[in-house]
């Protein structure tokens, strides 16, 4: 347990944190959200005493253990990867490195034998006769291969150390976890594991991720920090998500009867407490949201995006034609052999182990990038609209502002209209002058989609669109794309998004693709599809 009273926090003016005093119980998986800024990661570095608040305590009682997940991928590029997971149990590390320097002595005297003897002691009291075959099989699930477990940091690939550091942070069953945005840079095969991982977890969890799939596999409360405070609310996002939106619809309704509201309110948590999946939270789940009274639940201060994608014309018959596209990077096959056609209603998610692999397929179509061979044949009818991963030379100028940078891509050049779309992604009032090099990444993403929207595009190829932005946009991103009429050909690292969207997977591997009419689920789930992944992966 882990537990913090009357914690403030303040930057000059700003509040983030106004007397919060809240509960984190064992056996529970926390999913603390709020908008961009509300200070999510802040929170969790006043929990792991990275940080001192203005005012307030944090408790953590005596004896246990608080884990967390390190950002700083460089801090153990001397040291051995499976070292390096060890280390996240201090105490464990702590006795191993002076028990081995003891051992390693050329005068080991009596004095150190009796100190070595308590050292094993300790050494069996934190089950240390495991800790390698613990810190083997954490890496082994987040997919690094055996033969890398006594490989140096500084060898490993950057999304190979994120894992590492993942594995970490889980090593020794911590009593308290907390994990800032643990999905990054994770494959799906591994978020999978991770899900799994933490469902059978029975200590505390604190996460923060904008990954919706993962928060709603994993948790069973939300702490959401709104308003400066922090409010428990039992279930998980996607429960949080409809009900807050419910309760602001019915706030907004002033004639309709707060009896009418109640019994509203009450039916959806009855439907979506019977719908609880999970196994371990499923009982005690349905026990709480039961008790869940319409004052519980508050409309959120939350704005979400205005995204709607409208194509101008109607799409021919021929759309898209892939024809044994190949391409390799500094030597090494990073696209083999791919051939596939777009049809009408196609919402494509392109998925594989290489990242490189989708954008540079992206680039091909768009002549940003040549194949080594093959060809890709856009239709006549066809205004295809991009949406690259790497979006930075589009914000160069420093001469203009949003308006201005919005009104390049407008057919109609009025302010006011321009205004207007700016309006819908939040940028209003003074937010519409800001300079493009001055933007966030989540800032620049809102503007690229409005770029996308005014194209009015029949095809919309998109790179990894989640990336930088909150849980707000995203869902709006994924309801637009939802809502979409035309043909979609995306990549993302958010299952929630591939799941919810797509109703085609192409997987880009170095031996070819698979491609199958089918959702992400499914694709995941079947066992023949499992086994040629694997020998396609295996040949290469």
């Amino acid at each position: 347990m882990i537990s913090t009273t009357n914690v403030s926090l303040r930057y000059g003016k700003r509040v983030l944190f106004e007397d919060v005093t809240v509960k984190f119980l064992p056996g529970n998986c926390y999913g603390l959200i709020g908008a961009n800024g509300a200070g999510k990661s802040t929170f969790l570095k006043i929990l792991s005493g990275e940080l001192e608040p203005n005012t307030g305590s944090v408790e953590l009682p005596a004896g246990q253990r608080l884990a967390v997940l390190k950002q700083n991928q460089f801090a153990y590029d001397d040291q051995q990867v499976l070292q390096t997971v060890i280390q996240g149990h201090q105490r464990l590390w702590a006795v191993m490195s002076e028990k081995d320097a003891l051992y390693a002595k050329a005068d080991f005297s009596d004095a150190d034998g009796e100190r070595a003897a308590i050292l094993e002691g300790d050494f069996a009291d934190l089950e240390g006769w495991n800790a390698d075959y613990e810190a083997a099989e954490l890496l082994s699930g987040l997919g690094i291969t055996e033969d890398k477990h006594y490989s140096v940091m500084s060898d490993l690939g950057a999304s190979e150390k994120v894992r590492v550091l993942l594995a970490q942070a889980l090593f020794g069953n911590p009593d308290v976890l907390l994990l800032d945005e643990p999905t990054n840079n994770l494959d799906a095969e591994s978020v999978l594991w991770l899900e799994n991982f933490l469902d059978s977890f029975q200590n505390t969890v604190i996460v923060v991720s904008h990954d919706r799939h993962f928060l709603d596999a994993v948790c069973n409360y939300m702490a959401d920090l709104d308003f400066s405070k922090i409010t428990m609310y039992p279930g998980n996002y996607g429960f949080w998500y409809e009900s807050s939106q419910l309760a602001l619809r019915q706030r907004q309704d002033v004639n309709k009867k707060t009896e009418d509201k109640r019994k509203e309110l009450e039916e959806f948590v009855r439907r979506f407490s019977a719908n609880a999946s999970k196994s371990k939270q499923a009982t005690s789940r349905q026990k709480l949201l039961q008790k869940l009274t319409l004052e519980e639940i508050k409309p959120s201060s939350r704005r979400y995006p205005y995204i709607a994608f409208k194509p101008e014309r109607e799409a021919g018959n021929q759309l898209l034609t892939v024809e044994g596209v190949s391409k390799s990077v500094d030597g090494h096959s990073v696209l083999k052999n791919v051939s596939f056609t777009l049809d009408k209603g196609d919402k494509i998610a392109i998925v594989g182990r290489d990242d490189r692999a989708a954008s540079l397929l992206f680039d091909i179509l768009f002549k940003e990038a040549q194949a080594d061979k093959g060809k890709a044949d856009w239709g006549t009818t066809i205004t295809p609209s991009y949406f690259p991963k790497e979006n930075s030379n589009f914000f160069q100028a420093d001469n203009m502002n949003l308006v201005d940078w919005l009104r390049q891509y407008s057919t109609d050049k009025d302010e006011s209209f321009v205004r207007g779309w700016l309006g819908r992604m939040l940028f209003s009032g003074e937010e519409s002058q800001k300079k493009p090099n001055v933007l966030s990444g989540g800032e620049k993403v809102r503007c690229m989609l409005s770029k996308m929207m005014l194209e009015s595009g029949n095809v919309l190829v998109m790179d990894d669109p989640t990336n930088h932005l909150d849980l707000e946009s995203i869902q709006a991103l994924n309801n637009g794309l939802k809502d979409f009429t035309g043909s979609l050909i995306f990549a993302s690292h958010d299952l929630q998004f591939i799941e919810t969207v797509a109703n085609r997977i192409i997987e880009l591997t170095p031996e070819g693709i698979i491609d199958r009419r089918m959702n992400y689920e499914e694709y995941l789930a079947d066992e023949t599809l499992k086994a040629q992944r694997q020998k396609m992966y295996q040949l290469a």
